[in-house]
Protein backbone atom coordinates (compact mmCIF):
# COMPACT_ATOMS: atom_id res chain seq x y z
CA UNK A 1 0.00 0.00 0.00
CA UNK A 2 1.28 3.42 -0.97
CA UNK A 3 1.38 6.16 1.55
CA UNK A 4 0.46 9.72 0.67
CA UNK A 5 2.83 12.37 1.74
CA UNK A 6 1.16 15.19 3.61
CA UNK A 7 4.16 17.52 3.70
CA UNK A 8 3.75 18.75 0.08
CA UNK A 9 2.13 22.19 -0.38
CA UNK A 10 -1.52 22.24 -1.49
CA UNK A 11 -2.16 22.93 -5.15
CA UNK A 12 -3.38 26.42 -6.10
CA UNK A 13 -6.69 25.95 -7.91
CA UNK A 14 -7.48 29.69 -8.32
CA UNK A 15 -7.37 31.52 -11.64
CA UNK A 16 -4.73 34.22 -11.96
CA UNK A 17 -6.44 37.32 -13.41
CA UNK A 18 -3.29 39.43 -13.63
CA UNK A 19 -2.55 38.74 -17.33
CA UNK A 20 -6.15 39.47 -18.28
CA UNK A 21 -6.11 42.78 -16.39
CA UNK A 22 -2.84 43.71 -18.10
CA UNK A 23 -4.40 43.12 -21.51
CA UNK A 24 -7.50 45.15 -20.61
CA UNK A 25 -5.41 48.11 -19.44
CA UNK A 26 -3.21 47.98 -22.53
CA UNK A 27 -6.31 47.98 -24.75
CA UNK A 28 -7.76 50.90 -22.78
CA UNK A 29 -4.57 52.92 -23.25
CA UNK A 30 -4.53 52.05 -26.95
CA UNK A 31 -8.10 53.28 -27.50
CA UNK A 32 -7.51 56.47 -25.53
CA UNK A 33 -4.39 57.31 -27.51
CA UNK A 34 -5.85 56.52 -30.93
CA UNK A 35 -9.23 58.19 -30.45
CA UNK A 36 -9.75 61.45 -32.26
CA UNK A 37 -11.53 63.87 -30.04
CA UNK A 38 -14.15 65.90 -31.89
CA UNK A 39 -15.44 69.07 -30.34
CA UNK A 40 -19.13 69.44 -30.98
CA UNK A 41 -20.51 72.82 -31.89
CA UNK A 42 -23.38 72.66 -29.41
CA UNK A 43 -26.60 72.66 -31.48
CA UNK A 44 -28.24 70.60 -34.20
CA UNK A 45 -28.12 72.12 -37.67
CA UNK A 46 -30.19 71.36 -40.78
CA UNK A 47 -27.36 71.33 -43.28
CA UNK A 48 -28.02 72.20 -46.90
CA UNK A 49 -27.87 69.43 -49.49
CA UNK A 50 -25.07 69.17 -52.06
CA UNK A 51 -24.33 66.46 -54.59
CA UNK A 52 -20.59 67.17 -54.54
CA UNK A 53 -20.18 67.11 -50.73
CA UNK A 54 -17.13 65.19 -49.57
CA UNK A 55 -16.40 63.76 -46.16
CA UNK A 56 -13.52 65.48 -44.42
CA UNK A 57 -11.27 63.05 -42.59
CA UNK A 58 -9.95 65.27 -39.83
CA UNK A 59 -12.13 67.94 -38.27
CA UNK A 60 -11.05 69.54 -35.04
CA UNK A 61 -13.15 72.67 -34.62
CA UNK A 62 -16.86 72.90 -35.46
CA UNK A 63 -18.65 76.22 -35.69
CA UNK A 64 -22.45 76.12 -35.93
CA UNK A 65 -24.67 78.92 -37.19
CA UNK A 66 -28.35 78.66 -36.24
CA UNK A 67 -31.18 80.05 -38.42
CA UNK A 68 -31.70 82.90 -35.93
CA UNK A 69 -28.06 84.00 -36.26
CA UNK A 70 -26.68 82.43 -33.08
CA UNK A 71 -23.11 81.15 -33.39
CA UNK A 72 -22.01 78.15 -31.33
CA UNK A 73 -18.52 76.74 -30.83
CA UNK A 74 -17.39 74.09 -28.38
CA UNK A 75 -20.82 73.97 -26.75
CA UNK A 76 -20.90 77.71 -26.03
CA UNK A 77 -22.73 80.54 -27.71
CA UNK A 78 -20.41 83.28 -28.96
CA UNK A 79 -20.81 86.56 -30.77
CA UNK A 80 -19.27 87.02 -34.21
CA UNK A 81 -16.79 89.42 -32.61
CA UNK A 82 -15.64 86.70 -30.16
CA UNK A 83 -15.44 83.91 -32.72
CA UNK A 84 -11.87 84.66 -33.72
CA UNK A 85 -10.65 84.53 -30.10
CA UNK A 86 -12.54 81.27 -29.47
CA UNK A 87 -11.00 79.66 -32.55
CA UNK A 88 -7.53 80.89 -31.56
CA UNK A 89 -7.98 79.34 -28.11
CA UNK A 90 -9.00 75.96 -29.54
CA UNK A 91 -6.27 76.19 -32.16
CA UNK A 92 -3.68 76.67 -29.42
CA UNK A 93 -4.22 73.02 -28.47
CA UNK A 94 -3.72 71.85 -32.07
CA UNK A 95 -1.98 74.28 -34.46
CA UNK A 96 -2.90 72.17 -37.51
CA UNK A 97 -6.60 72.20 -36.64
CA UNK A 98 -9.17 72.62 -39.39
CA UNK A 99 -12.48 74.45 -39.03
CA UNK A 100 -15.82 73.34 -40.44
CA UNK A 101 -18.64 75.87 -40.40
CA UNK A 102 -22.03 74.19 -40.09
CA UNK A 103 -24.50 76.80 -41.25
CA UNK A 104 -28.21 76.00 -41.15
CA UNK A 105 -29.88 76.12 -44.54
CA UNK A 106 -32.00 79.04 -43.30
CA UNK A 107 -29.03 81.04 -41.90
CA UNK A 108 -27.84 84.24 -43.56
CA UNK A 109 -25.10 83.73 -46.11
CA UNK A 110 -23.41 86.91 -44.94
CA UNK A 111 -22.98 85.49 -41.44
CA UNK A 112 -21.45 82.32 -42.93
CA UNK A 113 -18.90 84.40 -44.85
CA UNK A 114 -18.09 86.43 -41.73
CA UNK A 115 -17.56 83.23 -39.71
CA UNK A 116 -15.23 81.83 -42.36
CA UNK A 117 -13.35 85.14 -42.45
CA UNK A 118 -12.91 85.08 -38.65
CA UNK A 119 -11.53 81.53 -38.85
CA UNK A 120 -9.00 82.59 -41.48
CA UNK A 121 -8.03 85.65 -39.44
CA UNK A 122 -7.40 83.26 -36.52
CA UNK A 123 -4.75 81.60 -38.68
CA UNK A 124 -6.63 78.52 -39.80
CA UNK A 125 -5.66 77.44 -43.31
CA UNK A 126 -8.29 74.75 -43.84
CA UNK A 127 -11.82 76.20 -43.52
CA UNK A 128 -14.77 74.29 -44.99
CA UNK A 129 -18.55 74.56 -45.11
CA UNK A 130 -20.59 71.57 -43.99
CA UNK A 131 -23.22 70.13 -46.34
CA UNK A 132 -25.24 66.94 -46.48
CA UNK A 133 -24.57 64.72 -49.45
CA UNK A 134 -27.64 63.91 -51.53
CA UNK A 135 -27.85 60.52 -53.26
Amino acid sequence: MKMKRHDSPPEDNGIDLTPMLDVVFIMLIFFIVTTTFIREAGIEINRPNAQTAQKQERVNILVAIAPNGEIWIDGQRVDIRGLRAAIETLRGKDPDASVVVQADRDARAGLLVEAMDQARLAGVRNVAVSAQRTP
